[in-house]
């Protein structure tokens, strides 16, 4: 098999010449060029979901609170606010994406998708997805995959780390992954799927990558929130067959030029941004205090 996944003209010719989903090809690609039978692929995709939805349960019932004191349960109190700003639907999206991640800064167990400071945003947004219109799990499988293929394209022609192109990188990636996701779920053909796409990353372009005392707390966790909402909102437009009229893979194009040109402080160095704040600052040195106290006892 010589396709790779260099970009989505190219993925959506293959699927047309062969007569493969956008998901099959994936698969495909799985099996040609990694070498994984068909079976590992979804026992695989399965278990990743498994531990989503665990990632999910976890912060929004145990306790959260990170060595830091940042996070302190803020998924719980999203959750359980009794007001909600739209609709309960859209309150319980970001608490299991705030929840997801929390996990994740609490060294809890999630999937990295694509990364752990993006962790939050695929279990957010596929759970409630799920919840609200009983997908079932191997749909929710197959846009896993077409997930997968959108990030393997996303590092080709840009980034998905943090410290080479940015927040856009990270929660970008995440949050297109999530979009394209929704779509295939609810029935998308492969134009509004990368329609989701194009318009999620627009919506996220420049966004910086500025860890507050270098952890993956403040501001990554609420950006797992937003990212979240950005999916859903993207999504919505391209079911309605909005165009993004940039396509998409210029759009991605843009991300990573948008990345390379970024200032090497606003790459995850806990040199500018939040990160460099007088309060960024001062918990900064709280924190490296407090580690250096605690050091020789857990020796």
């Amino acid at each position: 098999m010589g396709f790779l996944f260099e970009s989505f003209a190219g993925w959506k010719q293959y699927s047309e010449q062969t007569g493969l989903s956008l998901h099959q090809v994936v698969l495909e690609y799985e099996r040609e060029q990694k070498s994984r039978r068909e079976e590992e692929t979804w026992d695989g995709l399965a278990q990743a979901w498994s531990v989503m939805k665990e990632a999910v349960r976890a912060g929004l019932e145990d306790e959260m609170v990170s060595r830091s004191g940042m996070i302190n349960n803020g998924a719980k109190k999203v959750y359980r606010y009794p007001t909600p700003v739209l609709s309960v639907e859209f309150q319980q999206l970001i608490a299991r994406a705030l929840a997801a991640k929390e996990v994740n800064s609490c060294m809890g167990r999630i999937v990295a998708a694509p990364t752990a400071g993006a962790s939050g945003i695929m279990p957010g947004v596929l759970y409630t997805l799920q919840d609200i219109h009983k997908i079932d799990d191997h749909t929710i499988l197959e846009a896993m995959l077409i997930s997968a293929g959108v990030a393997l394209i996303m590092e080709q022609k840009a980034s998905i780390a943090g410290a080479v192109g940015g927040c856009q990188a990270e929660t970008g990636t995440a949050a297109a992954m999530g979009a394209g996701a929704i779509v295939h779920c609810l029935g998308g053909d492969t134009d509004q799927v990368f329609n989701a796409v194009a318009i999620t990353v627009q919506c996220m372009l420049g966004l910086v990558c500025d860890p507050v005392a270098g952890l993956v707390e403040v501001p990554c966790v609420v950006r797992n929130a937003s990212a979240a909402a950005i999916a859903n909102s993207s999504a919505q437009i391209a079911l309605a067959s909005v165009s993004s009229v940039i396509p998409v893979d210029e759009v991605i194009e843009a991300m990573g030029e948008i990345g390379a040109s970024m200032e090497t402080r606003y790459k995850e160095t806990a040199l500018g941004g939040l990160a460099a704040t007088k309060t960024g600052q001062a918990i900064a040195k709280r924190v490296l205090i407090h580690d250096i106290e605690v050091l020789p006892d857990e020796v």
